[in-house]
């Protein structure tokens, strides 16, 4: 494939608001990544992903967008972002801000328009639409539960939002929206930064007459996505995108994307694609229960293994996704991929290790590198997530109890990665000198950044290695543009695969199992090049004795 600048980098999300408080406030902040950015030049970052900073009343942690042009003063002021912004790239590191224009906040001084004049000009900034006998246009249910309608006071109108009802959606159709949201983004690539993570862009097309669709549950709607699966034309929308902003510089894009349709790949992500890469939701995507997080299935490993080996392929050659083990929106890569037993500081190298050597673009969330895991909360009202609100009231009202509710929070919450970050064994983990506005993970005595940098044997310490393992001028060419060859498919413990350019060749082996397990090739394993277990520098054999969560990256020799 075509060498490219951002197939080469390293990416690092924060979620700004548990990331580092620098005033007290307990609400994390610019100055604080700002403190931060040595330790993550020290990790080997080259791309930091900023989750929304913008101007927003927070009834979805920022994706409710109030001012595109402004930051909110809970973060600090537009000159901090400036200053964060040249010392980043001081260090080599670029700036990806999150691009969210699928819908905006209703404090948003369009829709405040909009609502003043429901049939001027800004209401076609929106889904103004008419309601059918007295119900909404149709059965649309949004992402948050309840129907994705909401009555636009003292009219027969109802506006569409596919999130909660302060997240009304923009009006893609309309040729003044899309000339505001292409300024913006254009306004912010004059800043410098290095691109942009753009969120739930597939929604923006609608089919416009709203049809109702049968029901898929018990409340006579139907999920918003069946209308975004059916209707055609998303393709011009983003391609106009893509032609006003990011092509007219080298700007990274990386979008979620979900409901792609089938073969639509390489028309997103292939080289001439309209982002330059998008997460492989694949993995997450197993874990979804039909009806919500109260009724998920427990996923095999083989099945976890298979399905991260399916994306490989079928991206081989083709297109470069993003690799995630969790994010924002996830519970914590460490609980839920790792069985109970691996949940330890080898399990959690090994889980790394597995994904950063993967083809495509690593992407590192706050925490992750120290082995940062979910947070048992006490009741409901310690969590400050409406999804999560929505999935507690959906397992209650399915007869589930208080607890068992809990569980399944616990489990799945996106709260659990929003948890402070865990600088250290001081009051509040190191977050803040105040009262942190989402309570800390008990662990953090155990789990810090201060203990980890003091152990060379710890999981930061391993993060580093293998993240300069895959920059390494002797192994780029391998882990970066190198073929990936799945090996040792149907083990049901074993998660095994090469990567190769046709000049050399590594090998990637990770024991989930519980026992201790013999590997055997019809090559020669040379050096070691990474492990996380005591091992010598040369194997110098054919096979090789895995411990219970031991992994081993090694060069093969003819």
């Amino acid at each position: 494939m075509k060498k490219q600048w951002w197939k080469e980098k390293v990416v690092y999300q924060i979620y700004p608001k548990s990331f580092k408080d620098s005033n007290g406030d307990g609400i994390g902040d610019l100055k604080g990544i700002l403190e931060k950015l040595p330790y993550l030049k020290n990790l080997g970052i080259d791309m930091v992903w900023l989750s929304p900073v913008y101007q927003s009343p927070f009834i979805d942690q920022g994706y409710d967008i109030s001012d595109y042009y402004k930051i909110s003063e809970v973060f600090g002021t537009m000159e901090d972002f400036d200053t964060l912004l040249a010392e980043a790239k001081k260090l080599g590191i670029g700036i990806v801000m999150d691009l969210v224009i699928n819908h905006c906040s209703s404090e948003h001084e369009w829709f405040q328009k909009a609502l003043k004049d429901p049939y001027g000009e800004y209401a076609g900034y929106f889904y103004f639409e008419k309601g059918k006998d007295g119900n909404p246009p149709s059965n649309y249910r949004s992402y948050f539960g309840g129907s994705a309608w909401e009555k636009v006071p003292g009219t027969d109108l109802y506006y569409l939002h596919m999130f909660a009802k302060e997240q009304p959606d923009l009006n893609w159709e309309n040729p003044k929206v899309k000339k505001e949201l292409f300024d913006m983004i254009n306004w912010w690539l004059d800043k410098g930064i290095a691109g942009f993570r753009i969120d739930a862009i597939i929604n923006i097309k609608k089919d416009v007459n709203f049809p109702s669709y049968e029901p898929d549950g018990p409340d006579g709607m139907c999920a918003c996505t069946a209308m975004v699966e059916r209707v055609d034309g998303i393709g011009e929308l983003l391609g106009e995108l893509k032609r006003e902003t990011f092509a007219k510089r080298d700007t990274f894009t990386v979008g979620e994307v979900f409901n792609l349709k089938e073969g639509a790949l390489e028309e997103f992500v292939g080289e001439n694609g309209y982002f330059s890469s998008m997460f492989d939701f694949a993995p997450h995507m197993l874990t979804e229960g039909q009806n919500g997080w109260y009724d998920t299935r427990e996923v095999t490993f083989l099945e976890w293994k298979k399905t991260i080996i399916q994306s490989q392929m079928e991206c081989q050659g083709k297109a470069f996704l993003s690799n995630i083990i969790e994010n924002h929106d996830e519970p914590r890569g460490a609980s839920r991929y790792l069985p109970e037993y691996a949940q330890n500081p080898d399990g959690i190298k090994m889980l790394g290790c597995v994904s950063v050597l993967l083809r495509g673009i690593p992407f590192i969330y706050q925490g992750q590198e120290i082995g940062m895991t979910n947070c048992q909360m006490d009741s409901i009202e310690d969590y400050d997530d409406i999804d999560t609100y929505h999935q507690y009231r959906e397992a209650r009202e399915a007869g589930l109890s208080d607890k068992e509710a809990l569980e399944a929070c616990y489990r799945f919450s996106r709260d659990n990665a929003r948890t402070p970050m865990q600088w250290d064994a001081g009051e509040n983990a190191g977050f803040t000198k105040g009262t942190p506005w989402l309570r800390v993970n008990e662990n953090y005595r155990m789990v810090n950044v201060a203990d980890q940098e003091k152990d060379p044997g710890s999981v930061l310490h391993f993060y580093r290695k293998l993240i300069a393992l895959r920059k390494s001028e002797e192994w780029k060419n391998v882990f970066v543009y190198g073929e990936f060859l799945p090996l040792f498919e149907e083990d049901e413990s074993l998660f095994a695969y090469a990567r190769t350019d046709g000049e050399k060749k590594a090998v990637i082996l990770a024991n989930f199992g519980k026992e201790e397990m013999t590997v055997k090739f019809s090559e020669n394993l040379g050096k070691v090049l990474l492990a996380n277990m005591y091992r010598p520098q040369q194997i110098n054999a054919r096979e090789v004795v895995l411990e219970p969560c031991e992994v081993l990256v090694c060069q093969v020799c003819e």
